[in-house]
């Protein structure tokens, strides 16, 4: 039951005098207004019945107070206990009871929700904006990677822990296990070829169940569901799909050509100036950047920041990224991915006003077509230019340009996608000192990715599953803003402090 609790200063809270203003604690107090968190979560308890539960207000600067300092929930209820500013910081009297550590998880797992979260961080960047902390109209959008909270396994490791989860369900189940149940696994370590091997434990474990399920009851079934649920996934055995059953979202994906990683990528927007995250989301390893850039886009919008430009890296270089971006009059600072634009630009140029490729010696597309073509499986279009054939027939560098072609009368075609002439237009604009000087503001995203890893623990996953990654994003997100926050309102006091001076000192001098 939530009952509003008024905690009256007691004798002790004298004690607090000791804290000096300048702390961490005291200028996140100052600068955000956290009241809104009992009003955000009043549905999630029971207004008229039950024991009274703790506010959660004190709860979520609880775990704000673990994400800011890295902490456990054991270790952040013991630190609280005697650490006066902590105590200040939670609304209580200097002798009074903390709440059990377990007491944390069961708020997380019962009152919170990712969406939850997302409100909790919106709602301080919106009175960021609305206070003046932040007064920028530039963003950055990036991925930053989290290794699992687990090693990754080959497939048959898995299905090998698949077949003991059975045996010990059918012994639970049953009391002992059957005695027409093979418990014989292979041992694939001995067989030297690897698909072989994968075939060899597949094939058991589809036995395993077969046998098992004359046996099957309650904790059997869930193990016989989990291993089909497994062995189903065609990605499984060509190791692109699960690789852990102690973390099945976890998954492997690229930092580069040759470096990969197991586990997760958190994209998050930032504004450039203040260093504030406007909005953040995690995903599997495999996810693709920008999948859901505009998500994150119009939940910064909705805290009423004015975006006026944004900047990200290469992997945002995509058509849908770039027209949504215009479409909302947003001036993008991406520079150009080789991957989806591959004109060489040295031999040829582009007019968009006649729609026609210039070629480095001056010769120019009179055609243009669409084709349909088929790749991999999949359907696309593309443009066909053919330039002017005349000169394409006395050009001394025809050879080379053309070095398939047979007759004297066929003309160069460059066949590019229907989006190329639309980034060239935006390959141009970034070669301008302009774009060059103004993309520098986007190293900052980069200070912040390694603020989040080395100092709030984001390098490696606090625990397992996609759920618990959403909420250990999210808290760090709010635990880095809250200390940037703190840091600007400092800053702001100082320059305030040091105006205030000068006048009177010069208002002394007349």
């Amino acid at each position: 039951m939530l009952k509003p609790i008024k905690n009256s200063p007691s004798f002790y809270s004298m004690l607090y005098d000791k804290i000096p203003e300048d702390h961490l604690l005291k200028k996140i107090d100052s600068a955000v207004d956290f009241s809104f968190i009992n009003e955000l979560l009043e549905d999630s308890y029971c207004k008229n019945f039950g024991r009274p539960a703790k506010e959660p207000e004190m709860m979520m600067k609880l775990l704000f107070l673990e994400y800011l300092y890295n902490l456990s929930d054991v270790r952040v209820i013991t630190e609280a206990t005697y650490n006066l500013a902590y105590l200040w910081f939670l609304g209580l009297n200097p002798e009074d009871t903390l709440p059990d550590p377990s007491l944390l998880a069961k708020f997380r797992t019962q009152r919170l929700k990712d969406v939850t979260l997302d409100e909790v961080l919106s709602e301080i960047v919106r009175q960021c904006v609305e206070n003046g902390v932040i007064k920028s109209d530039s963003l950055s959008v990036d991925t930053t990677h989290i290794e699992a909270n687990c090693t990754k396994k080959v497939p048959e490791r898995i299905m090998k822990h698949l077949a003991k989860r059975i045996f010990k369900a059918l012994e639970k189940d049953n009391g002992t296990l059957p005695s027409d149940i093979d418990t014989n696994i292979p041992d694939y370590e001995t067989i030297k070829d690897h698909k072989e091997a994968k075939k060899v434990m597949k094939e058991f474990v589809e036995k395993t169940i077969n046998s098992a399920s004359d046996y099957a009851k309650e904790n059997t079934l869930a193990a016989i569901e989990e291993a089909k649920e497994v062995l189903s996934d065609e990605k499984f055995l060509i190791q692109k799909g699960l690789r852990a059953l102690s973390d099945k979202d976890a998954r492997v994906g690229n930092k580069s050509k040759t470096q990969q990683f197991f586990g997760y990528k958190a994209e998050y927007t930032m504004t450039t100036d203040e260093r504030i995250i406007t909005a953040i989301d995690v995903h599997t390893g495999e996810y693709v950047d920008g999948k859901e850039f505009e998500d994150l886009l119009n939940r910064t919008i909705d805290t009423g920041l004015s975006v006026k430009e944004m900047y990200g890296d290469k992997a945002y270089f995509r058509k849908d990224i770039l027209e949504s971006l215009e479409e909302q009059k947003i001036k993008g600072y991406i520079p150009v991915s080789a991957s989806v634009y591959k004109i060489d630009e040295e031999l040829f140029s582009y007019n968009k006003d006649s729609d026609q490729w210039f070629c480095f010696m001056g010769n120019h597309t009179v055609s243009c077509k669409k084709k349909q073509q088929t790749k991999n499986e999949k359907n696309y279009e593309t443009l066909s230019y053919v330039f002017r054939k005349e000169q394409c027939r006395e050009c001394p560098h025809r050879d080379i340009c053309m070095p398939k072609s047979k007759s004297i009368k066929n003309a160069r075609r460059l066949v590019v996608s229907t989006s190329a002439p639309f980034f060239y237009e935006k390959s141009q604009e970034q070669k301008s000192p302009e774009f060059l000087e103004k993309y520098k503001k986007r190293a900052a995203h980069e200070w912040k990715n390694a603020e989040i890893k080395r100092f709030h623990g984001l390098s490696r996953a606090r625990g397992w599953g996609l759920r618990s990654l959403q909420f250990q994003t999210k808290l760090t997100a709010i635990a880095v803003n809250l200390k940037r926050i703190a840091a600007i309102t400092v800053k702001k006091e100082a320059e305030c402090s040091d105006s205030t001076a000068f006048c009177f000192f010069s208002f002394n001098q007349q």
